[in-house]
This record gives structure tokens, sequence and C-alpha cells, in this order.
């Protein structure tokens, strides 16, 4: 009996070491591979997602929605005297801002985060060959100037209400990536060591390093041994990549994954089904916030060119219906690309109710009158007909799909819908405009986030420019690319907050875009897991993976 009693006391030992011993590591779930790991090339969230638990930016909005420093020690204001405003070159008011860098951030080979990083990345964005995304930022930082190995100030050659706000500068590491860049700027994003040695520790300088990448399978993360902050609770950290989102919800059910991350994970309808017959077993999150789901127009499209197509084509879709009985709701329709959550928006801009015989009125003004099988013909013979492209693998967007070519059918429409993985979707398709009709995806944007790289005219995305830029509809508009430049330089509230009001209505009247809805992120997180904060805007969690952590 005695001996039996031990080997029970030595079973359930064994039995929580392991226990203790797994939770050391966790196996997250994440629906998309990132085409680069360069944390200024392309905008994939995938990549946001991972980065944001290796690396700080300088500057992040809190999960309260405060702007707040990160690498940096102290906030510049111009109160505090780190931020001054000063003449720029071009004659208009421009502003100096001072940064430091936290005294012991250093990259995980050892080699301090210096000014001398802060330099070479501003050379990177600053070149029109790079192919980085945020040209705007770069164009108007004009100079840096290195104070000393840890002090730096940038001059900006605008002072704008988001003078102090960096979040979208991420330092680069010179001892890296100088020598590849400087010997050929046009081909640096595909020699980047971000790619082609992407576990190298002196890329890192975060709570986590890369230590292993399975291209298009999984990303492992170790602890960064030069982290200065709070140290990580977790040995490893496992980032599954699990395309198909009906897979994703299989593998968290059967062990395989301890988490879905509501940054890029299962869809709101499918978390609340999930949650009605697996709730109980997990901790069920659901974050609004701002991040808009729409359908960038290829306004080089011909047809897509008349304004009245447009017009019908938003007026064709019944986004009240897919919100209520797609997403219980939870997911209300975007009139514009600003989320009623934010203090800038406004009413006021014209809505689209579902209503197809004025769609149908619209599209007869625009030479669309001709119906053959059903389908809109022009009298050129020219059939009326688009093809729809988004992700595959995502169960939500492809059911949206469906619809929209539904209801657009009653219109006399023809979608042809043709989907592709989101490395590539991401990385080339919309990158590089190579979608000729409707491409469907999502913002994720900060508070009162203006939105240049997108819609400004000067930010389309071109061979000549190494497909910089944001603008992946080609949207032309001489009041709308004032409005932004206004937006940023207005300092007053009252009046910036009117400038965002006319922003929404042209926004609204032009349709660039196709407006679809506001989504809710879904986390489901083990019950043992503790410190997960979603923030609702771009901000993924992982930039405070450190805080993470076992449930006593």
């Amino acid at each position: 009996m005695k001996r039996l009693l031990i080997t029970i006391i030595a079973g359930l030992v064994i039995a929580f070491t392991s226990l203790a011993e797994a939770k050391e590591r966790l196996v997250i779930g994440i629906t998309q591979f990132p085409s680069t790991f360069h944390p200024n090339i392309d905008s994939m969230l995938a990549k946001t997602y991972i980065l944001s638990a290796t690396r700080r930016p300088f500057t992040v909005q809190d999960p309260s929605w405060q702007l707040k420093c990160m690498l940096c020690t102290k906030l510049p204001t111009i109160e505090n005297g780190l931020a001054k405003p000063e003449t720029a070159p071009n004659g208009k008011k421009g502003i100096a801002v001072t940064y430091t860098i936290q005294p012991n951030a250093n990259w995980g080979d050892g080699r301090p985060v210096s000014s001398k990083d802060v330099i070479f990345t501003w050379k990177v964005g600053r070149h029109p060959k790079s192919g980085v995304s945020g040209l705007e930022f770069y164009r108007r930082a004009y100079k840096v100037d290195a104070i000393d190995e840890k002090t730096f100030t940038l001059h900006f050659d605008k002072l704008t209400f988001a003078y102090n706000d960096i979040n979208g500068f991420e330092v680069l590491p010179a001892h890296l990536d100088e020598e590849i860049f400087d010997k050929a700027p046009a081909e640096y994003r595909n020699r980047t060591r971000f790619d082609t040695d992407t576990t190298n520790k002196g890329l890192y300088f975060g709570p986590y390093r890369i230590s292993e990448v399975r291209s298009g399978a999984h990303v492992v993360l170790v602890p960064n041994e030069t982290w200065w902050g709070k140290k990580p609770h977790f040995k490893q950290v496992v980032i599954r990549v699990i395309g198909n989102t009906a897979a994703l919800e299989a593998n968290l059910l059967s062990g395989a994954i301890d988490m879905i991350s509501g940054d890029l994970g299962i869809t709101i309808d499918q978390a609340l089904a999930f949650g009605k017959r697996h709730g109980k077993k997990f901790n069920m999150i659901y974050k609004s916030g701002l991040i808009y789901e729409h359908i960038d127009l290829n306004l080089d499209n011909p047809l897509l060119k008349d304004k009245r197509v447009r017009e019908a084509l938003i007026r064709g879709i019944d986004r009240q219906a897919i919100s209520s009985q797609l997403f219980d709701g939870r997911q209300p329709v975007a009139d514009t690309n600003i989320n009623p959550l934010d203090w800038i928006y406004t009413k006021n801009t014209p809505i689209y109710s579902f209503d197809l015989k004025a769609a149908g009125k619209l599209l007869d003004q625009a030479g669309w009158s001709i119906k053959k099988r059903g389908i809109r013909y022009n009298a050129k013979g020219d059939k009326l007909s688009f093809e729809l492209m988004t992700t595959a693998g995502n169960r939500t967007r492809e059911l949206v799909e469906q619809v929209l070519q539904s209801q657009w059918k009653q219109l006399g429409v023809e979608i042809r819908i043709r989907n592709q993985p989101a490395r590539v979707f991401f990385g080339q398709t919309v990158t590089q405009r190579k979608y000729t009709g409707l491409a469907m995806f999502a913002w994720l944007s900060a508070p009162e986030s203006v939105p240049r790289s997108t819609l400004h005219s000067a930010h389309i995305p071109t061979k000549e420019n190494n497909w910089g830029g944001q603008n992946y509809t080609g949207f032309k508009n001489a009041e709308m690319d004032t409005l932004l430049e206004q937006i940023e330089v207005e300092l007053d509230r009252t009046k910036r907050e009117k400038l965002w009001h006319r922003f929404q209505q042209i926004y609204a009247t032009e349709l660039p875009v196709i407006p679809l809805y506001f989504r809710a992120n879904s986390y489901i997180l083990p019950k043992w897991l503790t410190g997960v904060t979603p923030t609702g805007h771009q901000g993924t969690t992982t930039l405070w993976i450190e805080n993470w952590g076992v449930k006593k």
C-alpha cells in the first residue's frame, strides 16, 4: 500500500512538473505568414504581430489610446522643450523633435541601439528606390542630427498636430544592413538580412528574438538575452500559421495550439459559434476597434473610373444584412473609414442603403443598360464584369465574397472570384496594384490617424518608386490631397475636427473604396494565460508580450 501511494504521488509530481513545463511554452495560432520580415517594407498584420514581440517602436498608442514612449525615454513635447518649432528650408513652420533611446537598449548581438541606426533607417526611408511603405514620414523628416550615441533630433518640414508621434519609424540595424543597402538600394528589399538571415540575433532588441522560421508554417521566438525590460515568462513562443480558419479552430480544440490571436485569428462569426459550443473552456474576448474591412477599387480600370458605377456597386450591397446575419450585429456597417469610436467621426456624410432600383438607374445612366442572361452590357458590347480578390482560406471573407457575388448578380454585375494566399495577395498583388478590379482586405489604424499614405495622390505605388506608398486604388483628388495636408498641420482641435468632417464627406462621395464594416477582434485564450490586453487599434497585443504569464 505504501509503495502504491509513493507511486501515485510520484506520478502526480511528474504530471504537475510536465504541466508547469508545458506552460513555459506558448503556441499561438494566426492565419497568415509574412511576405517579408523587414519592419518598414510592405504592410501586413502578420509581420507586425510577430515583430512586435521582437522589437519596440519609439512611440506607440497604448491600450488606453494614449501616446507613450517605448524605445524612447521621454515623450517630447513643446511644453517640455524637447520639441521646438523652427523654420524649415521651405520657409514654412517646421519642428525639431529630440528623442533619447533607452540607455540599455541593445540589439540581440550586444551592439547598442544607437543614433547611427536611426540615421541609417532615415537614409533608407529617404531613398526613392528603397520600397519602404511610409514614404511621407521620410519626406517630411528632411534632416536628422545625432546629438550623441543615444540621442537624436528629427527635423520635420511641417509642424503637425502629431509632431511627436513616430510610431511607424522602425529602427534598423546599421551594422548588419547598411553595407547591403549602400551596394544596391533598389535591390535592398530583396537582400535585407531580415529575409536572408531572419534568425540573426542582431536584428532584434525586444523581449524575444526569432530563433527559427519555417516559411508558411511557423516562427519560433525565444527570450532575447539583451532585452532591457521585464523578463518575459515563456521560454518559447511558437507562432503557427494555419491559413484556413476552420482548421485553426480545430487545432485549438485538439490542443495543437494554446490560443488564437484576435489580432489575426478566426473571425467574429466563427468566434460566436465557437463560444456557444466551447466558451466555458476558454476566455473569450471581443474587442471592437479601428479595423476597417473594405474593398479597394482599382481606379485605373475604365469601368470603375465612372463614379456612377462605384455608387451603384455600394447601393447594390445589403451591408446591414451582412452585419446582422453573419456577425450578430457585432461588426457595424462602415460609411467611411472613420470609426464612430474615434472623436473625429461625423454622421454628416452620404449614407448608402441597399437599393437595387436606385443602383440600376445609376448603371443605366452610365450606359450599362443592355442585359444578356442577367448580366449588363454597354452599347460597345463590353460586359459589366469584375474580378474580386481577397486572402484565400479566410472563411468569413470567402463567405462575404459569395454574398457580394450573389447580390451584385441581382444588379446585373458579374463577379469572378480569384483568391490568393495572404503572402502573395499582400506581398505582390495589392502592393504592386496587380489586381484588376476589386480587392477586399482590412486597414488597421491608430486614433485620429491621417490616411495620407492610402489616399494622397503622391503615394500611389509605381515601378518608379519601387512600389512604395499604399494608395492601392490610384485615387487622385486635389481637394483630398489638400485636406490631408491641412489636417496634419492644424493644431487647433476644433478647426481640425471640421477638416476631418469634410474629409469624410469627400471619402463617402467619391468612393475610392467600398466601405463594408468595422471589425471586432475575437481572442480565444486559455484560462491559465494572463496579461493579454487588446487595444482596439493598430498596436497588437504582442507589443506588451513581456506582461503575459501563467495564472498562479
